[in-house]
């Protein structure tokens, strides 16, 4: 079996590496634990000139290969045409999409960076991954610079229609890019879809397929099992005092629909009274890219809503919004998953969202809750049996939520079963074998 390269932004942080807790770490984790395998990637330092060449250590099977970005790219290439162009037009929302050609410049100038050093740690038969939006130069450079190997790339992200992706300027740049690869995978048939209609209006000959990701949902479940019997579960139980929790786990991002959410639950309040003093709300949002104005606005737009909504509703005893945005540890998070009556996943655009698999099973499945999931996630083509809703309508959530919170075991118990053999299904290790099967084919 050949060396499996796999190159994304970050590589996993030292402590991670041994026990991954970030999306990308965990769905590779069974591909890489069976082979030998090269981690290549940013080192997360950007405060001065590149390095002078590649860190690399060794854990096991796995090397861990990092380089430096130098501060004056490292604002262009993420902050700027990564997350402020790039970003919001694959979710689709093209009135936050910035572009300006600097921008361009210093993204293309990291991935030829990336590609320079990349280049002299290859071996002849090694098998190239590449992952995810800040990368999609990297296989043509890498071409450009002689290597034949073969070189897959997946997109973790939605790909918007393609009347939305052509307000890119020089959309065509990044689709020639694309047509370097000898596999493209997408989360779903109409992201593939959406790219293969720019692709071939574009004359490239390459197709991408879709390859929906999965968890490891057998160890997920038991993760939850030992997290709900311990102290930090038990403390956040204690504290509901009996009432319902409906719970929501995201990135502090417009794109995760977190605004829309606290405006449904807000509405479910509002409409159904009968709700007040039994039910509360834990909405976990850890801060990314805070440097990021339109991050910085959500962030402000989202502490007033959570004023308003326990300004208005609550009482001496009860406190009907919880909001954190500080990091909560997996292993914490399956527990509160377990314990959640409702899993609340609402983004407006979402390439999979495994917040929702891992809702599904983390569940008791002798009393499991129910999930109220956004249609526009890749993970409902999966979940149809989750009570799917337009996360832009306040009143559907609502009812939604209203639903979730009074239907009965038997209910739930069938709806789960249904959502969890499709979560058994397509596990994290099924994905990655499947891509990489079609790749080294």
């Amino acid at each position: 079996m050949s060396r499996l390269i796999i190159v994304s932004n970050r590589v996993p942080r030292p402590r991670e590496r041994t026990q991954p807790a970030g999306g990308l770490a965990i769905a590779l984790n069974e591909a890489i634990r069976t082979r030998e395998t090269m981690w290549f990637g940013w080192s997360g330092a950007h405060d001065g000139a590149a390095g002078p060449g590649p860190q690399v250590v060794t854990q096991g099977n796995v090397t861990f290969a990092t380089i430096d970005i130098p501060a004056t790219a490292f604002r262009g290439y993420y902050e700027g045409y990564s997350n402020s162009t790039l970003w919001p037009l694959l979710h689709s929302r093209v009135g936050l999409t910035l572009f300006r050609r600097e921008d361009q410049a210093a993204y293309r100038a990291v991935n030829a960076q990336f590609a320079d050093a990349l280049v002299g740690l290859l071996r002849p038969d090694d098998t190239i991954w590449v992952h995810d939006y800040q990368l999609i130069p990297l296989g043509r450079m890498l071409r450009d610079r002689g290597v034949t190997r073969r070189i897959g790339f997946f997109l973790h992200v939605p790909f918007p229609a393609p009347q939305l992706f052509d307000c890119l300027p020089q959309a065509g740049e990044l689709l020639a890019d694309l047509g370097c690869y000898d596999v493209i995978g997408m989360q779903t048939q109409t992201d593939a879809d959406n790219l293969n209609a720019m692709l071939s209006a574009q004359g490239v000959a390459v197709r991408a397929r879709a390859y929906p990701i999965g968890i490891d949902p057998v160890a997920f479940a038991a993760a939850a099992r030992r997290a709900a019997a311990g102290p930090e579960a038990r403390r956040l139980l204690d504290s509901l005092a009996g009432r319902a929790l409906i719970l929501g786990v995201d990135r502090l991002d417009y794109s995760k629909g977190l605004p829309e959410r606290l405006a449904g639950y807000e509405r479910l309040l509002r409409r159904f009274p009968e709700h007040h003093a039994r039910v509360t709300m834990l909405q976990i949002a850890p801060v990314s890219r805070g440097d990021v104005s339109q991050y910085r606005t959500l962030r402000r737009e989202l502490y007033e809503m959570a004023g308003r909504i326990n300004g208005e509703h609550a009482d001496v005893d009860w406190m009907p919004l919880r909001f954190l945005t500080r990091t909560v540890s997996r292993a914490t998070l399956a527990g509160y998953l377990r314990l959640a009556r409702v899993g609340l996943v609402t983004p407006l655009r979402d390439g999979m969202n495994l917040v929702a698999k891992e809702y599904v099973a983390a569940q008791d499945p002798e009393n499991p809750g129910a999930l109220v999931l956004s249609r526009f996630a890749g993970a409902a083509q999966e979940l149809s049996d989750a009570i799917l809703i337009n996360p832009y309508d306040p009143d559907e959530i609502a009812e939604a939520l209203h639903l979730a919170l009074t239907m009965g075991a038997a209910e739930r118990i069938r709806g789960w079963q249904r959502m969890n053999a499709a979560v058994l299904g397509n596990t994290a290790a099924d994905w990655a074998r499947r891509f990489l099967g079609d790749l080294e084919r």
